[in-house]
């Protein structure tokens, strides 16, 4: 089996903790063949949160990513290169310019805001909808999914519906949220994610929800499977029981990067 573990963050973005040699050997103990280093962009406008790392932090970022590296050397294992970057409205730009600054081999498009400037996935956010509403909230979020699909921007699609984080969604058929941002998905050749950070989270389940990880297998858009760790004892974490998922939803493969090229793997 060739495990892979891409969106994971490092104490630079001020809520993540561990040493690039203690995530490296985690990952080694993991059985993991690539470890990837995803941690949350500076955005262009600062201060503009309190949980990400800031422009002047990108060379120790890189410093951070080659540390990983040297402690790897000698192994099996490959270290790949990435950030975590927030999708608004007229982002565009920004990105290219992030894009820019090192090789990456992936970048990751996610969502933490909404259009209407809602933070929902903020602690004192908990069980609140914006001042819209609820449904208002998740036309928002999933118009923005296909937005950030569409531009092109992104191998990785991050934590697809984390606007269910705190359990609360819409009742009745949630698909026509989906079918819009997963055509988007498939359009751009991008990657899904299975990110079990999901399973510690209130909602108490992986994302993306089972019956969207069946309608993206139906789309054809390739999966991959992640941890979102922010310390190196989450690192791999639920990847078994991710697997179990993929099978049920009908994937047969993997996927894998380098220098944002798609390879895929079987499932053994």
């Amino acid at each position: 089996m060739y495990r892979t573990d891409y969106h994971t963050h490092t104490p630079l973005c001020l809520h993540a903790e561990g040493t690039p040699e203690a995530f490296v050997e985690r990952a080694l103990q993991q059985g993991l063949r690539e470890y990837g280093i995803s941690d949350h962009a500076p955005m262009p406008d600062e201060p503009f949160d309190n949980w990400r790392m800031k422009q002047a932090d990108i060379p120790a970022y890189i410093e951070w990513i080659e540390r990983a590296k040297a402690a790897a050397n000698g192994t099996n294992l490959i270290i790949r290169a990435g950030l975590e970057c927030d999708w608004i409205p007229g982002i565009e730009p920004w990105i290219q310019h992030l894009d820019s600054l090192y090789d990456w081999d992936y970048l990751i498009g996610s969502i933490h805001y909404l259009g209407n400037g809602w933070d929902f996935d903020a602690p004192e956010r908990a069980n609140q909808a914006s001042p819209d509403g609820l449904h208002a909230d998740w036309v928002h979020y999933w118009r923005g999914y296909a937005d950030m699909a569409s531009s092109g921007l992104f191998q990785i699609m991050g934590h697809c519906d984390l606007i269910r984080k705190w359990g609360d969604r819409p009742e009745g058929d949630l698909s026509p949220y989906y079918e819009a941002p997963l055509q988007a998905i498939a359009a751009a050749g991008a990657v899904l994610e299975i990110n079990t950070a999901g399973w510690h989270k209130p909602c108490r389940e992986q994302y993306p929800a089972a019956p969207i990880l069946r309608m993206a297998r139906e789309a054809g858009i390739p999966l991959a499977i992640n941890s979102d760790a922010h310390a190196p004892e989450e690192l791999g974490r639920d990847f078994d029981r991710a697997l179990l998922l993929a099978r049920e939803a009908g994937y047969a493969e993997l996927a894998s990067f380098d220098k944002k090229r798609i390879i895929l793997h079987p499932i053994d």
